[in-house]
């Protein structure tokens, strides 16, 4: 059963880093704290919770780490804490350190821990910091908005030089299996083709029609976004180039769109989510995850959450092939 009063808090960062986790940190001891809970916070997300990597935070704990991309608490995979064993034991170092109440900032393989460890009696609220916007319950996710601009940043810069040398250019963003940020990027900066996971139907052969319809008509370079869930851009180029005649280059972004400063709207979301993960604690509730929809924050239960779809809309999606 999950705790009426929770006196002391945990927060920890879960799963890949995202820009905007730290001000999310920020918030939730703060407000923690406002609300008069003691905050803990725990070092490389649940194997630093098995591991009582775990020390006492207080308002200058987060001085100046508003502005700070990656998360000041680290984080870490554990398959430890997948198992029955482990979740039992990361609930039993809960009690002993005191926290009745945990803040998990993660994806969904950090809810799935929330969950489980709400079962055993530790009060848990999650917050969606991931970069590939890829939670169902919520239309923003933190880091999304730093990782597109990025992204975005970086293949206005290869346009440049792929205009220059009368390139194909097929560049890779992030995103595992989920195609929002290819889909954002490739509206944002012009991309004559857009290579979606959920939507890609493996025709390379259409998109080497499209290269060559383009040069006939005078277009001198070609850029392709490709998701990270597709990958292979080097062998790909490879092929368009023998089959077109025109050089290809492929770039892969990589972990450069993890990094770096949030900008204001992942500071901003971030800061009213922590908040707001906080404020249900002290008042008692489990089980959570905090949201953004239709412009509004509110918090769903994580059993609902975690059984919620998301696809790309598909109107998005056609205007993405239109334009």
């Amino acid at each position: 059963m999950p705790n009426t009063e929770v006196k002391t808090i945990g927060v920890l960062t879960s799963g890949g880093d995202s820009p905007g986790m730290n001000a999310a940190i920020r918030a939730v001891v703060r407000r923690a704290i406002y609300n008069g809970m003691s905050v803990k916070g725990i070092k490389k997300g649940y194997q630093g919770l098995l591991n009582e990597e775990i020390e006492d935070m207080n308002r200058r704990s987060v001085s100046e780490i508003i502005g700070l991309g990656g998360t000041i608490l680290g984080t870490a995979r554990c398959m430890e804490f997948k198992t029955e064993e482990g979740i039992k034991k990361a609930a039993e170092i809960c009690r002993k350190h005191g926290i009745d109440g945990v803040v998990v900032i993660g994806g969904d393989g950090s809810y799935r821990g929330a969950q489980k460890l709400s079962h055993e009696g530790i009060n848990t609220v999650g917050l969606p910091g991931t970069i590939d916007l890829d939670i169902a319950c919520t239309d923003y996710t933190i880091g999304f908005d730093t990782a597109i601009n990025t992204a975005m940043s970086a293949i206005d810069k290869v346009r440049d030089t792929s205009s220059s040398h009368e390139r194909c250019s097929i560049i890779e963003v992030m995103g595992r299996n989920a195609g929002y940020i290819a889909l954002w990027c490739g509206v944002a900066n012009g991309a004559e083709d857009i290579l979606l996971p959920e939507k890609y139907d493996y025709n390379e052969q259409a998109i080497i029609n499209h290269i060559i319809e383009n040069r006939k008509v005078g277009k001198k370079h070609h850029i392709i976004i490709n998701a990270e869930g597709i990958g292979h851009s080097t062998s790909m180029a490879r092929r368009i180039e023998a089959a077109t005649g025109m050089e290809t280059r492929a770039t892969i972004l990589g972990y450069m769109q993890r990094g770096g400063s949030p900008t204001c709207k992942d500071r901003y979301y971030a800061s009213i989510m922590g908040a707001m993960a906080a404020d249900l604690l002290a008042q008692g509730k489990s089980n959570r995850v905090i949201g953004q929809k239709n412009g509004q924050f509110t918090d769903f239960d994580i059993d609902e959450a975690l059984a919620m779809q998301k696809s790309i809309p598909e109107y998005e999606y056609e205007i993405s092939k239109i334009l």
